[in-house]
């Protein structure tokens, strides 16, 4: 049996394109895995245990529904009561005027700009007065997380600032 050599030269070129066509989408494939899979991180290094510089305050800060949360974990201010014995009295709404303190959630709608590095269009609520802000979030080189609520313009509010526990 003869076999035709023109033929075999072509499907053996054929086959090395193929090859290279394929290891070309492979590796472009791998490469953005690799890119969403750091974007993801970038974002969620918000993420964890937060306790704010003058050791009152800890919160825990999430992911839910593609928005970062926080919560209450832990605070200093109790006047020698439980923790649990605090409720948000000062809510502007009756009906959540007995809800405690503790696990309350008080950081809201945070989505991560991946431009800026920084989180933003959120909510903050400030149980001592029972008000919620406009919030954002940016991590410094330092790794202190930094929260500044405001009113309808970032240069018109406070900055609390936290270091990392977890």
């Amino acid at each position: 049996m003869a076999f035709n050599t023109k033929n075999t030269n072509k499907m053996s070129r054929f086959q090395k394109y193929f090859c290279i066509l394929v290891t070309i989408v492979l590796s472009l494939t791998v490469f953005q895995q690799g890119a969403l899979a750091q974007n993801a991180t970038a974002s969620q290094r918000i993420c964890g245990l937060w306790e704010n510089t003058d050791k009152s305050l800890r919160i825990h800060i999430f992911m839910q529904k593609q928005e970062f949360k926080a919560k209450v974990v832990w605070f200093s201010d109790t006047e020698g009561k439980p923790m649990s014995y605090w409720k948000d009295k000062r809510n502007p709404d009756p009906k959540l005027r007995n809800r405690s303190i503790l696990g309350m959630s008080i950081l809201s709608n945070l989505t991560y700009n991946k431009k800026n590095r920084t989180w933003e269009n959120g909510n903050v609520y400030d149980s001592k007065h029972g008000r919620e802000w406009n919030a954002a979030a940016s991590i410094d080189k330092n790794d202190l997380l930094k929260v500044r609520g405001y009113w309808h313009f970032k240069w018109i509010g406070k900055t609390m600032v936290f270091h990392r526990l977890k």
